[in-house]
């Protein structure tokens, strides 16, 4: 059984082996904004690119991506529909991780993003070179990762799950008697371990988002507001997840809110995701579940900072010069490619739906 602790303090006060970046926001009027989206809209036609956001990223680009013809959702279905997509070129709104994740399954196409500097904690916690010594000291336990990992860390793996399908392929692989080495959430992890009871051994890291919930201050918040659904993203520790109401993936959540008949939710997840769930659910009321940042000295502790990077002007950018291409090696991508496929055909061969109903 692996201990899972729980930490407090915002981003800059723990001691992370990476840097985290300060939250800068474009700031634009209305104008400003309507002219980079009529010039961006040109750009995507000219370079036959179509553009896919995450859930998290502003919802500027999230609308852009929807008025142009482009797609808003998770991160393996953002690469499904760049797959689909006649457009020659993806620009992907969102984290490295899912720019690799696209160029992986879509290795005929140019991948672009606004920011190659937009990483990702899980994917920055999990070096290949550790990962794969960890790996190397279990050689009897099947590897399984997360999508939040780098292309080298999924083509070291024997499966990629998302956090939609991770409790039914760790069943089936407990069923086998499979013992699982598990990376690189820990807290994704341990709930998981929790559901299905496999023997897992958990790489320890977090995203840094998640981590910051705070189950006893959600506690209080939940108190203030008695007929609010708790929704939750397993990526959030156990004291959070202890109190939900709903845990489930992005896509998981919001058509939760969409489909539930409460008028007000509290959501532990990145509140980039409000957009989403204001327009399924209109009318109703979606408060950010509180952060360590509440009592500490945390800045926007629910939204990541690395999505934060990516903005419009940064988009219209890369479209331009064509910069910020993502490469991976046809090696690396070959080895990737099978951890993904794994998932995808054990969802087809249960009739089970992965894209747009998964992932973080």
């Amino acid at each position: 059984m692996n201990e899972v602790c729980e930490v407090t303090g915002g981003f800059n006060e723990r001691n992370l082996p990476y840097e985290v970046p300060e939250i800068n926001p474009e700031v634009l009027d209305e104008d400003q904004k309507e002219a980079l989206y009529v010039r961006i809209e040109k750009l995507l036609k000219k370079k036959d690119a179509v553009l896919v956001a995450h859930y998290y990223v502003d919802a500027d680009l999230q609308i852009l991506a929807d008025r142009t013809g482009g797609y808003v959702s998770d991160s393996l279905d953002m690469a499904r529909f760049g797959h689909e997509s006649d457009a020659s070129t993806l620009v992907v709104a969102g984290v490295r991780f899912m720019g690799e994740t696209a160029k992986i399954l879509n290795p005929e196409k140019k991948v672009l993003m606004p920011d190659l500097g937009a990483n990702c904690s899980l994917d920055l916690g999990c070096d290949i070179e550790e990962f794969s010594k960890f790996c190397d000291e279990h050689p009897d336990r099947t590897v399984v990762v997360y999508a939040n990992t780098s292309a080298a860390v999924k083509a070291r793996a024997d499966w990629m799950v998302t956090s939609g399908s991770a409790v039914e392929v760790i069943n089936h692989l407990k069923d086998k008697g499979e013992k699982i080495l598990w990376a690189p959430d820990k807290y994704l992890g341990d709930y998981i371990q929790q559901k299905t009871g496999a023997d897992m051994l958990l790489w320890d890291s977090s995203c840094i988002v998640h981590e910051s919930f705070k189950g006893s201050e959600l506690e209080a918040m939940k108190k203030a507001h008695p007929q609010a659904k708790v929704l939750v993203h397993p990526e959030s520790p156990p004291s959070v997840i202890a109190q939900a109401d709903f845990v489930g993936s992005t896509t998981g959540l919001i058509n939760y809110a969409k489909e539930s008949d409460a008028k007000e939710f509290i959501v532990a997840t990145d509140r980039g995701i409000f957009h989403k769930m204001q327009q399924a659910a209109p009318g109703k009321v979606f408060l950010e579940a509180p952060t360590a940042g509440h009592s500490a000295t945390c800045q926007s502790c629910s939204h990541c900072p690395w999505m934060a990077m990516n903005s419009l002007t940064k988009l219209a950018e890369c479209l331009e010069k064509g910069t910020n291409e993502i490469f991976v090696e046809e090696e690396i991508r070959k080895k990737a490619v099978v951890s993904i496929k794994r998932l995808l055909d054990f969802a087809k061969e249960r009739g089970q739906v992965i894209y747009g109903a998964n992932d973080a």
